[in-house]
């Protein structure tokens, strides 16, 4: 099969890009994209369809870890447990530690299996409150908010994190655990530019500062039963591998498996087992259009990998005298904002240079950890989801909404710095 021109999978990434501005549903706008950049690049219609099929069945295995991701993420949204952490950890942390633990409890949530935007909604009539109180502006909350979303995101059993994962053929735990430090160097990032912002913007109103729930919470040590179980059994093989415990080393357990046993294995502590059908169908809901952009998402990786571009921009970087290091990073900064996806910028990333990286000697966890760090750079644009629903949980107009971007770059550029100091040049 002839190599597609560089020029044509651009142009069909700039098609996909344009018709997501447009408001056209991700996965048909990527889809789209992929067929017209395979025949802008001199592919023929049918060697199109084959790259596309090909390009999707890449990501079959991220998608189906994704879905089962779901009854984990469905059974601590629904029975209250996510929400329950995030109020015990801003109790705990008081008001004058506000901002911080409005952070920690958005960076815990995500990293314990919720999507960055659901965690943000969950904790943010929490934040709201605690604001109110201690008069923080909405621009500070929600920064405090995306940023320990950010941070949890990258340690979490997420799609982002499943995805950059699967890319390069990685266990999910070794992607989680080498996350850490550049997690924690976000979130301190994120409480001292919350801070600063803690007295610009707009004030909350006493209407939008009222919490309403009816619901019913398990305590937190219940609600905490799924996310350590889950964290440690993704930790069992790599504590083996770091202490040389061969025993523990030897057992492999998926991520497919260990995320929904946990979810239930959580469900029992919480004595909410009847509500299986539920809570796991609600979590599969939630999950499904996630796992069908990364199949659109794997369709344009198909053709951009299928194209000589990883092959031109390697050129570019030799030319210029840049590190080829520096390519992890990029690469996960251009494609997670050009879809404004932090998941789909990952597959994009890892499918699409990933040989490329690999072949300038960078070890594949290395690679990992660099492009997973770029894409939450600038994966909180105005053409995503992400940008609308943030807003939307603090009532915040968008035109005070946009002043945020540079701020939260801050925190994902932080990460990718320490991300690319510690795995790109002292590793």
């Amino acid at each position: 099969m002839a190599v597609i021109n560089w020029s044509g999978a651009i142009f069909g990434l700039i098609v996909a890009i344009v018709l997501i501005f447009r408001k056209v549903s991700p996965v048909y706008a990527l889809f789209g994209g992929a067929i017209i950049g395979g025949l802008v690049g001199g592919a023929s219609l049918t060697q199109t369809t084959q790259i596309v099929i090909d390009g999707t069945s890449s990501v079959m295995g991220a998608v189906v870890r994704v879905l089962a991701a779901g009854i984990l993420a469905g059974i601590l949204i629904e029975s209250g447990a996510a929400e329950r952490i995030a109020e015990t950890i801003v109790e705990k942390l008081g008001e004058k530690k506000a901002l911080l633990a409005i952070a920690i409890a958005t960076m815990v949530i995500t990293a314990v299996g919720v999507f960055i935007a659901v965690s943000v909604i969950i904790v943010a009539p929490i934040a709201l409150s605690v604001g109110k109180k201690v008069g923080l502006t909405k621009s500070s909350i929600l920064l405090a908010m995306v940023g320990g979303g950010k941070a949890g995101n990258i340690i979490s059993p997420n799609p982002n994190t499943i995805a950059v994962a699967k890319g390069f053929n990685l266990d999910l735990a070794q992607v989680m655990i080498n996350g850490f430090i550049p997690a924690i160097v976000g979130l301190i990032v994120t409480y001292f530019v919350a801070t600063m912002l803690s007295k610009k913007g707009e004030l909350i109103k006493e209407s939008e500062a009222i919490v309403t729930t009816t619901k019913e919470k398990p305590s937190f040590a219940k609600s905490m039963v799924a996310p350590i179980v889950a964290i440690l059994l993704l930790s069992l093989s790599p504590i083996g591998n770091i202490f040389h415990i061969q025993f523990l080393a030897k057992i492999k357990i998926d991520s497919m498996i260990i995320l929904p046993l946990a979810g239930l294995i959580g469900l029992i502590a919480m004595g909410q087992f009847n509500k299986v059908v539920e809570y796991t169908t609600s979590g599969l809901n939630k999950m499904t259009g996630t796992a069908i952009i990364l199949i659109g998402a794997g369709a344009i990786a198909g053709v951009i990998s299928k194209s000589n571009l990883s092959a031109v921009v390697v050129q570019c970087i030799h030319s210029a005298g840049i590190s080829g290091v520096f390519l992890a990073p990029i690469s996960g900064i251009l494609m997670a904002g050009a879809t404004a996806s932090t998941a789909t910028g990952a597959i994009l990333a890892s499918g699409s240079f990933g040989k490329a990286i690999l072949a300038m000697g960078v070890p594949p966890l290395n690679a990992a950890i660099m492009v997973h760090t770029g894409a939450t750079v600038i994966d909180h644009l105005p053409h995503g989801n992400f940008f609308h629903a943030s807003a939307d949980s603090v009532k915040m107009k968008i035109k005070e909404r946009m002043k945020l971007i540079p701020y939260e770059s801050m925190v994902g550029g932080s990460m990718m710095i320490t991300a690319t100091i510690i795995y790109g040049f002292l590793k």
